[in-house]
Formats: C-alpha cells, structure tokens, sequence
C-alpha cells in the first residue's frame, strides 16, 4: 500500500469514527417543542391515499413534516415510502394510473388545486432521488440551465458558484466547471444534484435515498451537508439506513404496508417506541 493510499485509508477511518455507532439517538427536543413543531409544520398531508389501479400504496395517512427539521421516512420495501414522497412534489403525475387522494398542503397551496401548476410546485418543493442524475451537460451548465429555462436574470456565475458551495461542492470542481459532470464520482455527482435543486430556491427538500449508491465517505459527506441544510430547508429523508436516521434526523415516521404505523422524535422511535411493529422494525426482526 502506498503512502497515500494509507493516509486516506486512514482519514476515512477516521471520518467514519466520527459519526456515532448507536441507533440509539439522545433526543434534545422537549414536549412543548415536539407540539410547536407539529402546530407549525407548512407540509402536511391528511387522508392521503395513493393508489396504483386497484392497489393502494399509501392508505389513508395523515402526517406533517416539522419546518427546518429533518424527517426520516423508513420501513421495509414497497411499504410506500417513496410514493408518499413524490405525492408532495407531484412527481407521480408522470405514472399512468396512479391516482392522489386526500389532502396535500405546503402553507396555503393546495398541492393538487387543479388550478396550481405541477411546476410552481416542484420549484418550491425540490426532490433528489435515489440514483445521481446529472445532466450530460458541463457542470456549470447543470447549475445554470433550469434558472435559465425559468427567466432567472440575475448573475448566473455567482448563482453556479453559491449553489455550489452550499451544496459543499464547489472547492473540489471550480476549476473545472466546463468539464463534463459525467466524471465526477458518484457523491460528487449527487451534490451535484443537490447544487442543481438548491440553484431554484426551493422551500423543502425531499431526498429518497440519496445515499443508497454512496460509499462511506460520500454518504458522510451527503449527511454532514443535510445537517447544514436544516437551518435554512424544510427536509425529509427515505431511508432504509437505520443508523442514518438515527444520525441525522429530528424526527422518524415509521410505515408498514401503505400505512403509518407510528411517528415522533428519532431518540423515541428508537429507544422507546408505542408500537411493537416499530420495535421489531428498527430492531431488526423484520424488513
């Protein structure tokens, strides 16, 4: 091994004893905060029912997402997760059959008002999905092209480099912003990703599983930039990472088979659930 080889070997040993080993999160919110922060929350959902034809992926759930906090969605495969979290930036309007009931709201906007554009929404309610996505495009024009496309007339350079470096990016690629976004790795690519949703300004930002394809590090990276991305978005995380979102969410909404089975403060969810499902999911008997 070379010497390089063996200090990177070691940063990334070190990185990753950084983040804690339990699943067992310390709660730092009280009662009266849990309530304001469930009174306040600006996206909401009640009676949400998704269905596929004849199946239902999601029945009937009411849930609201605390503002500038991140909420952590898990459960076991096909239980809904990530079909409630396109119904709230309409990104299931683009499968056939599928049919959105219930209520669905972001402050006052009713999300599917037949009078609200799919695009408003998307633009106040970004979405970074599972797999890194960039456009076959530079990387600065992967920033640049859907401002451009939507009227941004301010300084575009200076809106590349912010999205950039809120997105932690920008010292590893701004002297190569005309290269290919096509080469970079593959957590550079999905805060690539996260650049180009922060380029429109969003309000919330929902992430399913954004480091399901990382390695170690990168997904590293991706959390300590949620963490930052909090004071300033409303986020909510898919995961089936439990250790992930033990370390990076507030709260935790548990789902099982369309329904949700239960849903509070993370260091609750995972220390002293009310629901025997809960327990034997985020310990592991089933899922």
């Amino acid at each position: 091994m070379t010497p390089v080889d063996e200090a990177k070997k070691i940063s990334e040993k070190e990185l990753m004893n950084k983040r804690p080993k339990s699943t067992k999160p310390e709660s730092n919110i009280s009662s009266g905060d849990k309530e304001n922060d469930l009174r306040n929350a600006e996206l909401k959902g009640e009676g949400v029912v998704i269905s596929y034809g004849a199946d239902q992926a999601v029945k009937g759930v009411d849930i609201a997402f605390p503002s500038n906090k991140i909420t952590a969605v898990i459960g076991p495969s096909g239980c809904g997760k990530s079909t409630l979290l396109r119904a709230f930036n309409r990104m299931n309007d683009f499968i056939l059959g599928a049919k959105v009931e219930g209520s669905l709201m972001y402050k006052d906007m009713d999300l599917y008002d037949k009078n609200i554009d799919p695009v408003e929404v998307r633009l106040r309610i970004g979405m970074v999905f599972q797999k890194p996505n960039p456009f076959p495009k530079t990387i600065f024009k992967n920033i640049a092209w859907a401002p451009q496309m939507n009227g941004y007339t301010g300084d575009i350079a200076e809106l590349v480099e912010t999205s950039l470096k809120r997105a932690a990016l920008w010292n590893e690629v701004s002297d190569r912003l005309h290269d290919s976004a096509l080469g970079l790795s593959g957590g550079q690519q999905q805060r690539l990703c996260i650049a180009r949703s922060l380029a429109m300004k969003p309000e919330v930002l929902l992430m399913d599983e954004p480091c399901s394809a990382l390695d170690p590090v990168s997904t590293s990276h991706i959390e300590d930039l949620m963490l930052e991305l909090k004071e300033q978005y409303t986020i909510v995380i898919v995961t089936h990472n439990m250790q992930q979102a033990a370390r990076v969410s507030d709260y935790t909404a548990f789902m099982d088979s369309g329904n949700l089975v239960e849903f509070d403060e993370t260091s609750t969810i995972f220390t002293n659930p009310k629901e025997q499902r809960t327990e034997d999911y985020v310990s592991g008997r089933f899922g």
